[in-house]
């Protein structure tokens, strides 16, 4: 039987960090503040969190922590707005507003929960800071390689080939990330809202097992969210080599986690779970079969659900102080 996912639940403390160069990153807490620490990693790159991500744990036996990555939800500035600077929005200073957060919470260690390029980042983070990691749970796999990004853009026309060649048009461009990037920079306030409307119709038009997005009909997400995807597509996700992430899955030895993976997951069919599952230490590949990239399909809800609890369970936190609200960011 299909579990639903945790009841609605507010956070008990939220703020913002200032991560430099005029960035600020939203930050909020739910659950007990005595619980096991964990992080939500929102996939994207640029959706940001929504309430629904609070709802993947037990309130009673964790500590949940949620942010909206850089220039993101209700972090600041917008990549909506025209004169946002992406230049510093990489991998680099993802990882980095991360560890800044952790220290600013006092979390020790804390669970990682990441999907689509939230798995990306939690693999960046994970593979830089291993000892501040107690457990991964990916989903909806990613690991920034072109030959992923390829796959989105290029591989899946013949299964959406009218759609596609609208994308394609869309771009000015055969480097598609790259037209896109350039359309939604444009000094044309007109090309900026086209151009964001067709990335996300293509979005859309490659998940096709949960139908449009709601989140797609705000215009400020949509210009928000490709401006962030494309800047990230077009420059090899800011990683130093194609498939960094994956050759360096050693350096998770210590840390057990879990891939819950659609068989139905159209990125799939670049083989990156597999992949990451062999090069990775202690780490278990869930294949659910009706599932797809969308944790809603059939299935992922379930598996999710059962592996967080799980690990509430097995994972022992060293001792120290009580984890109260006491940020000085606090709100």
């Amino acid at each position: 039987m299909e579990r639903r996912m945790y009841p609605e639940i507010e956070p008990y403390e939220h703020g913002m960090v200032d991560v430099g160069g005029g960035n600020a990153v939203y930050w909020e807490q739910c659950g007990n503040p005595d619980g096991l620490p964990a992080v939500v990693l929102h996939g994207g790159p640029g959706s940001g969190c929504t309430p629904g991500h609070r709802r993947w744990f037990d309130p009673r036996r964790y500590r949940i922590v949620l942010l909206d990555q850089r220039n993101c939800g209700r972090s600041t500035p917008h990549a909506a707005d025209h004169d946002t600077d992406l230049s510093e929005n990489t991998t680099t200073n993802l990882v980095a507003d991360l560890e800044l957060l952790r220290a600013t919470l006092s979390i020790d260690r804390w669970l990682v929960f990441g999907g689509s390029f939230g798995s990306v980042l939690a693999l960046a983070y994970a593979e830089r800071f291993p000892e501040r990691v107690s457990a991964l749970v990916l989903f909806g796999v990613a690991t920034g390689r072109q030959s992923e990004v390829d796959l989105l853009l290029r591989g899946l026309a013949p299964l959406f080939p009218q759609q596609w060649t609208r994308f394609r048009q869309a771009a000015g461009d055969d480097d598609l990330a790259a037209g896109y990037a350039r359309r939604l920079n444009s000094p044309s306030p007109e090309e900026r809202a086209d151009a964001a409307a067709e990335w996300c119709r293509w979005e859309d038009a490659i998940s096709p097992t949960t139908g449009p997005s709601v989140r797609f009909q705000d215009a400020r997400f949509r210009l928000g969210f490709a401006r962030i995807v494309t800047h990230y597509w077009s420059n090899g996700h800011f990683l130093p080599e194609d498939d960094i992430l994956i050759r360096e899955a050693g350096r998770l030895a210590e840390v057990p986690g879990v891939i819950v993976q659609g068989r139905l997951d159209f990125g799939n069919l670049a083989g990156t779970p597999w992949e990451l599952a062999n090069a990775w230490p202690h780490c278990d590949l869930i294949v659910v079969d009706e599932g797809a990239h969308e944790t809603s399909t059939p299935g992922m809800t379930t598996t999710l659900l059962s592996t967080v609890d799980r690990f509430a369970s097995e994972i022992r936190t060293p001792p120290g102080p009580p984890a109260r609200p006491r940020s000085p960011h606090g709100q």
